[in-house]
């Protein structure tokens, strides 16, 4: 591609990082320029941030329905799986899973709701005054 037609898509990146590409100069030598985006790239983007609203949303419905614990809603929040959230807290997905259940994380220890509020970077609070 020209350096000329190097796009330059507002994306909801470009002010936090543009991205290096390879283009060929004027004398049809290869350089490297800038980029803020292009527009597959800024859709494609786009939809994986709606997708994960939506799971934000409907993790925030199960906590407030009583189904979910408040660490679902954080999981969710902090874009975390099972395994990652148990690389930060040194729980087994299983348990981690268990402590999902409302009546299971109502009778955590402050020591575990401790854990999952650091890794969550929220206060023991927040955690288990978390509504939905």
């Amino acid at each position: 591609m020209k350096k000329e037609e190097l796009p330059q898509d507002e994306s909801l990146l470009a002010s936090m990082t543009r991205e290096l590409m390879y283009v060929k100069d004027k004398e049809g030598k290869y350089t490297t320029d800038l980029s803020t985006g292009w527009d597959v790239k800024k859709n494609a983007l786009d939809n994986a941030w709606d997708d994960i609203r939506e799971r934000i949303e409907a993790a925030s419905l199960a906590v407030k329905n009583g189904e979910k614990s408040p660490i679902y809603y954080f999981m969710e929040l902090r874009i975390m799986d099972f395994q990652v959230l148990s690389g930060y807290t040194g729980y087994w997905a299983f348990t981690i899973k268990r402590h999902m259940k409302p009546k299971v994380f109502g009778s955590l220890s402050e020591k575990k709701l401790a854990v999952y509020a650091k890794a969550f970077n929220i206060s023991i609070e927040e955690l288990k005054n978390f509504k939905g």
